[in-house]
């Protein structure tokens, strides 16, 4: 088989994989299922797909179609060869405005296609919680809808066409069809015809036309997924008088890959309303009243009416990212019900919500209702997205398990059926979270199970089972949204019918006779409680690591990630996380595959020290260690910790490379340097020497290495004149802490920063203390940079209070008191490191929160216009302190502050020098940074917190950036 990959391989224009490692990169999605694939193919071409499907049939294997990969019931899981066409299938093909119409490849992002959309007023409706990086392939396949379902319905309800290749490799494409011209399709020769007269027997049958109206899933459950839509296709004419027309594009979507390989999809598309909407979030006491307040406010014609508990409100409390986006939160509810309504007036919306409001608390539900209106709603939406992902923000084995997730009923059945679900996981002492899609009929429920043991893979299928008698009840549907897959094949037949089950086994047959295109979802699954993650039975491994995990280890804290592919979102959705991916666009380089590989060789390693396989280390190596995954993911991966504690293992094993020791040596190098600088800044600086000297770094020769200064900052701190301070009373104290690229390098922006701080009344004091440990902790030296950690801790822990802060002017050097140290230091200091933690601050923050307190007067400051554009380093973007920064900018009279929507830089400390990761650095710089430069006008200051930053925007545009400090220093009145 391999000779024959390869040839296969050779014959593709696309990319062929079958190396262990992408094997196992794609041998899971977002679901609890785990198998190792054949082969991973990423086709650039309708002839690879062609060639692709040739070679399955000959070969007895299959293909499995593939775009984000965030399924949630296996749907892309499988033995065969992965297609994952999400990073060439990727174009919008043609758009139609008047007709309201728009064509695309399967590869193109839900979020992505509005931007597109956008200047035309148009709008794909059905919306997903993974909407910035589900790709519409995905929501067919699934028929995906999401939280205004209730307005949009499903994916079905807008594709008008889908053309793609059969599973004989036969080019169709699917449309509406008059009677005549369905008749005529019946009567087309080959594989083709055989489709169009296999459903005119099938649907034709009397007694199966009986069977399918009394088993399927009744039609007020608008979210029913249940197998193939042979009950849609049933409604439409010429099976049922004054239907539709007939369309197999609505068979092809819910069918998950296994009917058909789609290249294009015609979507309907929706005018853009303009009418003002807001969100009324009612707060309640108990979870059957919000869902009995569900049914009123349904009365009253809501766009939206989604729910969270109090357990998804549980997980955004300590989520850095989440916890912004609570402030409409009062109380302790045990539900919200995010309700939003629009209507022709601002003044008709509060009257509309005001009467909604009336009725619910007339009828004894609900004690707080604020209406959120403008920006502030995405805030709330984020926080309702969220919910996904969170629930796997749990450090032990036991996690909410996607196992009963998606059920759909009619939405007037659903507080029974829910008290009735709660009762039956009392029955084995489980509680589940609830959330979601109220105003449908579809709550989110999952039960917190341990996968990893025997008891609790029973209790998987068990629940499942439970779970499916109850829904057949209220003739529901097992499947809403999220599709059958591994999770849910198994239970169809029960669902619907053992005659309805072979009929959809017929239309499988038919279709794709040698099961070629992916097989074991719908129908012939096998048990949904078999190919898991993890194997039952088998406990955690116990693995060292430097850093600790709060409460887990290293493994624990890996397995947090669920797969839910937050990583994969673009540039154009903003944001930090995952800046290879979004120059790459390779599920290689997400935050994603990073955990992947570190779960599956930290599992499965047989050797003593599980992180020596230079498979993880190809995986991590384009991790920046930006700490976007920090809080981005909603599952606080913390990837760049993880790195680090990677790297000391891997090092131990394999021994430190030359390079790897100098730059974590380069605090000590350039106080070598600093006492030649004149030598050193000539031979790092002229072409010849400097060349060389890269060379034997392992630089990039475009690169420029930063000069030494002159005379050191602490030298110049301990020699220069008397503080500005002492003619009058200091407002407070505050140490500076000079890090080891302000000592030697931004020697004039530690100056003006002292200055600063001395001219707008503050003491500024600075001590004998380590360097911050940055450089040795990116390339995980850890153990060396833990006795600087400790060194630092010991020495200030007694000095900061909330009255005296430890400030810089470096944020990856500052912020290393308030992250990695309180994990890194010696258990005995842990307490001390916590506790100094908040008081160790950019100076940004610092100079905004004096403001607030009314500490700096804004007559202090020039007044006069000034345009800013300003990129914030990522690990201040990590702790939510890149707004601070734009405030502070913007708190001179005149000065006007432009955020650049960028994440990482591209730099990340010495990542963009090394000559290997140069060109990767270069094309992040020019995702959004580096144009959003060279397009801002003449007089407006480049503005970069970070030191890395600026040295990139200088090496990319030519452009010279500045800190925050020498704005502000430069805007002093003198």
């Amino acid at each position: 088989m391999e000779e024959k990959l390869q040839e296969l391989k050779e014959s593709l224009s696309g990319d062929l994989f079958f190396d262990m490692k992408m094997r196992l990169l794609y041998a899971t999605d977002a679901s609890a299922y785990r198998e190792i694939p054949l082969a991973v193919a990423i086709p650039k071409t309708e002839e690879d797909i062609r060639l692709l499907i040739a070679f399955v049939q000959e070969n007895n294997t299959s293909l499995i179609p593939r775009t984000a990969g965030t399924s949630l019931a296996g749907q892309v899981v499988g033995s065969g060869i992965v297609v994952d066409v999400s990073k060439h299938f990727t174009r919008i093909l043609e758009v139609n405005k008047e007709e309201q119409w728009v064509r695309v490849q399967p590869g193109v992002i839900r979020d992505e296609l509005n931007l597109f959309l956008r200047p035309y007023e148009l709008y794909f409706g059905p919306e997903t919680s993974t909407a910035n990086r589900a790709m519409i392939g995905g929501m067919v396949g699934n028929n995906s809808c999401g939280s205004n379902s209730l307005i949009y319905k499903s994916t079905r309800e807008h594709t008008l066409e889908i053309e793609g290749y059969l599973s004989d490799g036969t080019k169709v494409s699917f449309s509406d069809l008059s009677f005549e011209e369905f008749i005529t399709k019946c009567e087309n020769p080959g594989l083709e015809g055989d489709l169009y007269r296999h459903i005119r027997t099938l649907l034709g049958d009397y007694n199966n036309q009986e069977e399918i109206r009394k088993e399927f899933p009744k039609k007020s459950v608008e979210r029913r997924n249940t197998g193939y839509a042979i009950d849609i296709l049933l409604e439409t004419d010429p099976f049922t008088a004054g239907g539709e027309k007939f369309n197999f594009s609505k068979l092809i979507c819910g069918s998950e890959g296994t009917l058909l390989f789609i290249t294009a999809i015609k979507l309907h598309v929706n005018k853009l309303s303009n009418r003002p909407s807001g969100l009324l979030c009612a707060h309640f006491a108990s979870l059957d009243d919000a869902l009995r307040a569900n049914l009123i406010a349904l009365q009253h014609k809501p766009l939206v009416s989604e729910l969270m508990d109090d357990y998804i409100l549980a997980c955004t409390e300590n989520n850095l990212e989440q916890q912004q986006n609570r402030f409409f939160v009062q109380g302790n509810p045990k539900a919200i019900l995010i309700i939003e309504y629009d209507a022709q007036s601002e003044v008709e919306l509060q009257q509309k919500v005001a009467a909604v409001e009336d009725d619910i608390r007339a009828a004894g539900y609900g004690y707080y209702f604020p209406l959120i209106v403008g920006a502030d709603k995405k805030k709330v939406w984020d926080l309702r997205k969220a919910g996904l992902g969170l629930l796997s923000n749990t450090p032990t084995d036991e996690k909410p398990v996607a196992v009963i997730e998606d059920t759909a009923v009619d939405v007037a059945d659903l507080p029974a059926y829910i008290a009735e679900f709660n009762e039956i996981l009392k029955k084995y002492n489980l509680y589940s979270v609830h959330y979601a899609h109220a105003a449908t009929g579809e709550l989110h429920l999952r039960p917190i199970i341990n996968l990893k043991t025997k008891a609790g893979n029973q209790l998987f299928w068990d629940i499942a089972f439970e779970i499916a008698k109850l829904v057949k009840k209220y003739r529901g549907s097992l499947s809403g949204e999220h599709g059958d897959g591994r999770l849910r094949g198994e239970f169809i037949a029960y669902m619907i019918g053992e005659h309805n089950y072979q009929l959809l086994k017929e239309v499988k047959d038919t279709w794709d006779p040698k099961r070629i295109f992916n097989p074991g979802k719908i129908v012939d699954t096998p048990s949904m409680n078999t190919f898991l993650r993890y194997e039952s039975g088998v406990e955690t491994r116990e693995i060292k690591s430097t850093f600790r995990y709060k409460g887990q280890n290293i493994l624990q804290h890996v397995e947090q990630c669920n797969g839910s592919g937050d990583c994969r979102k673009t540039e154009l959705s903003q944001g930090t996380m995952c800046p290879s991916y979004m120059a790459t666009r390779n599920e290689h380089d997400t935050t994603r595959a990073r955990a992947n590989i570190l779960r599956e060789f930290l599992t499965n390693s047989s050797k003593e020290n599980p992180f020596d396989h230079p498979e993880i280390k190809e995986v991590m190596d384009l991790c920046l260690s930006c700490k976007g995954c920090k809080i981005e993911c909603p599952s606080s991966v913390d990837m760049a910790k993880v790195k680090a504690d990677f790297l000391q293992a891997y090092h131990d094993a394999n021994g430190l490379p030359i390079r790897t020791r100098m730059i974590g040596m380069v605090d000590q190098l350039t106080a070598l340097m600093s006492y030649i600088p004149g030598i050193y800044n000539f031979t790092t600086s002229n072409p010849l020497t400097s060349n060389l000297v890269k060379k034997m770094l392992g630089f990039d020769e475009r690169r420029t290495i930063p000069q030494v200064a002159s005379q050191s900052l602490r030298k110049w701190f301990v020699q220069r004149d008397k503080p500005l301070w002492t003619d009058r009373k200091p407002i407070k104290e505050v140490y500076f802490f000079c890090d080891e690229f302000t000592n030697y390098n931004d020697v004039e922006l530690g100056k003006k920063a002292i200055l600063l701080l001395e001219s707008l009344g503050y003491e500024v004091l600075v001590v004998d203390h380590a360097v911050s440990g940055r450089a040795l902790m990116s390339k995980g030296m850890l153990r060396e940079a833990r006795k600087l950690a400790n060194k630092n801790v010991k020495i200030f822990s007694s000095r900061l209070s909330e009255e005296v802060a430890l400030v810089g002017v470096e944020p990856s050097a500052i912020l290393c008191f308030r992250d990695e140290y309180v994990d890194l230091v010696d258990e005995a200091l842990e307490g001390d490191a916590r506790l100094m933690a908040p008081y160790s601050m950019v100076i940004e923050e610092f100079l905004w929160k004096e403001i607030q307190l009314g500490n700096i007067d804004q007559e202090m400051f020039v007044d006069k216009p000034q345009k800013i554009l300003l990129h914030t380093h990522c690990q201040q973007k990590a702790w939510k302190l890149q707004q601070p920064a734009a405030s502070l900018l913007a708190f001179p009279k005149g000065y006007e502050v432009d955020i650049v929507p960028s994440g990482c830089c591209g730099m990340a400390g010495s990542f963009g020098y090394e000559k290997e990761h140069y060109a990767i650095s270069m094309q992040i710089g020019e995702l959004v940074l580096f144009p959003k430069v060279r397009s801002k006008e003449k007089d407006t200051l480049v503005v970069a917190t970070g030191g890395s930053c600026r040295h990139q925007i200088k090496d990319g545009t030519q452009e010279s950036a500045i800190h925050p400090v020498e704005v502000l220093y430069n805007a002093l009145k003198k």
